[in-house]
């Protein structure tokens, strides 16, 4: 906590001051109002919608992944290196590139810097990565719906709190409620959801042969669907909102909880370089702790949705530079939550949602409160974190195709929509295997394959920007370095998926593999922007 303190105090206002903060800039959110996408918010609004719409299950699933294969301490290093250094310069300046473009998205930065080859690549990048972003976390939603003990009171309690959400939008933006009149007024109802959720718990059987979980999968993209075409204040900004309030509450129970619980580490520092499974250390630490460290998802994030509503430059640091910080604080949290653990404990075989639960329900039951309510708590919280993401992610989604095509209107946002749902609709309801063979589900089957993209796009992200510092004749070298950094591991952790899918191949398994395909598709595009990006700085 001190080096993050530190990091925002003194190397935010480093970055702050290479990009030349000036509040006398016109704001696009400002200039270009439209009450859709474009809607100026206050800095504190706008910070918990922004946080709630990056810190999903990213910064909880993957650094209690990694902790439990490496050991806490390699997780430990690279979340707090990584965010002050990486993930929040990427952030913090993907936001300010974006409203010095008119709140452009970063693929037309790109084009503008790179030229239309570059553009095209790029986007078509994006688009895949954010397919499997909602794959992946699509699927975990439905997986812990689905769960036979307390899935269907987390899923019941959603339902509700995305309503609360809709209402309270109708509150702030027809009916001129004052933000700290319904701020008092809605977090209460956050309590009264949770409680509602366990006394009706929403169980879905099998229908027709399909399994619980294909049946919550449909229902999760049906929203992803209906939330990426709604305007932005009626569900996008209160339910961030909300969604922070959920995450500021969690953080603070896990600061208190670490802070005088008095809990001793059981889980080992360090494990090995290799996992028993052969997954080596490097590259794959650094695609597997993903968004807590540094998430090229979050550069869509502000220059997609965050950077149409900011109301002044100078609150690009705290939102964009601050809110990484945060997030990296939820991963800390999540890889407490490993810590307390010893090796041989049945808790170390749960879901990562399960382990995070858990752990704060453990921080929490220090202070004499009820561990049961705490539990559901935390289990609402996670499944809020991953549909603040989602519904971001397939807005992002259509954005990106009605860029690409043209499509214009209410029939283009549908129809970019409906193309951009339909290969995690496949996705989800194919059967996915493991090295071994084993059946397993489609989020665990695409994590380290978004975790990839997700990092890899971090990297061509930060090379587009570098460019654009470069030509407009500003410091770059705060950028380029991090770039460098995450091309290396990224591209390294590709090549070593790959090797596994051909190794595969060779052992008689089909040539057909989703996450296989993937790799190849992610690394090709990334090694042809890569090639664009040297071709512009050799010119």
């Amino acid at each position: 906590m001190i080096l993050f303190g530190l990091g925002y105090a003194g190397y935010s206002r480093v970055v702050a001051r290479k990009l030349g903060l000036d509040d006398a800039n016109p704001m696009p959110a400002c200039t270009m109002t439209d009450g859709v996408d474009f809607v100026p918010a206050k800095a504190p609004f706008l910070l918990g919608q922004h946080f709630s719409a990056i810190a999903a299950a990213g910064p909880i699933v993957g650094p209690i992944l990694a902790g439990l294969a490496f050991g806490w301490l390699p997780a430990l290093a690279w979340i707090v290196v990584g965010a002050i250094f990486i993930g929040a310069v990427h952030d913090f300046s993907s936001l300010v590139g974006s409203v010095r473009h008119k709140a452009r998205s970063v693929a037309q930065i790109v084009q503008e810097h790179m030229g239309q080859r570059a553009y095209i690549f790029f986007l078509g990048f994006i688009w895949l990565s954010l397919v499997y972003v909602i794959t992946a976390f699509a699927d975990l939603t439905s997986s812990s719906f689905a769960e036979p003990t307390s899935g269907g009171a987390v899923a019941t309690s959603s339902i509700l709190y995305l309503g609360l959400a809709v209402v309270m939008g109708v509150a702030l933006a027809r009916f001129k409620m004052p933000l700290g009149l319904a701020t008092g007024l809605f977090t209460p109802l956050l309590i009264g959801v949770i409680w509602a959720g366990q006394l009706l718990p929403a169980r879905i059987p099998e229908v027709f042969g399909l399994r619980p979980v294909l049946i919550w999968d449909g229902i999760v993209l049906a929203y992803c669907f209906v939330a990426s075409v709604l305007p932005v204040w009626l569900l996008l900004q209160p339910r961030g909102y909300l969604g922070g309030v959920f995450l500021y509450i969690s953080l603070l129970a896990g600061v208190v909880g670490l802070a005088l619980g008095n809990l001793p580490i059981h889980y080992p520092a360090f494990i090995g370089f290799k996992t028993a499974a052969g997954m080596p250390l490097f590259p794959m630490l650094f695609v597997t702790v993903a968004c807590g460290a540094c998430s090229g998802f979050h550069g869509l994030v502000s220059s997609g949705t965050t950077s149409k509503q900011v109301a002044k430059e100078t609150d690009c640091r705290s939102i964009g530079y601050g809110g990484m910080l945060l997030e990296g604080m939820v991963a800390l949290i999540a890889l407490s939550t490993v810590m307390m653990l010893a090796p041989s404990d049945p808790a170390t075989k749960l879901g990562p949602d399960r382990i995070y639960a858990q752990g704060l329900a453990t921080f929490v039951q220090q202070f004499g409160l009820n561990a049961q309510f705490a539990m559901a708590f935390v289990l609402l919280a996670f499944a809020t974190f991953i549909f603040d993401t989602l519904d971001v992610a397939t807005r992002l989604g259509r954005l990106i195709l009605q860029e690409l095509f043209g499509w214009a209107g209410r029939w283009g946002r549908t129809a970019a929509t409906l193309l951009t749902l339909a290969l995690p609709a496949w996705f989800v309801t194919a059967t996915l295997r493991d090295p071994s063979g084993q059946v397993i589900p489609a989020w665990k089957a695409f994590w380290v394959v978004f975790g990839t993209s997700n990092q890899l796009l971090a990297a061509l992200t930060l090379l587009g920007l570098t460019i654009w510092l470069r030509k407009t004749g500003k410091a770059w070298g705060f950028a380029a370095v991090p770039c460098l950094f995450m091309m290396v591991m990224t591209l390294w952790a590709l090549a070593v998926q790959m090797n596994g899918w051909i190794a595969r191949i060779h052992g008689g398994a089909a040539w057909v593999d989703p996450t296989g395909i993937a790799s190849l598709l992610l690394m090709g595009l990334a090694l042809c922007l890569l090639w664009e990006g040297m071709k512009v700085v050799k010119a």
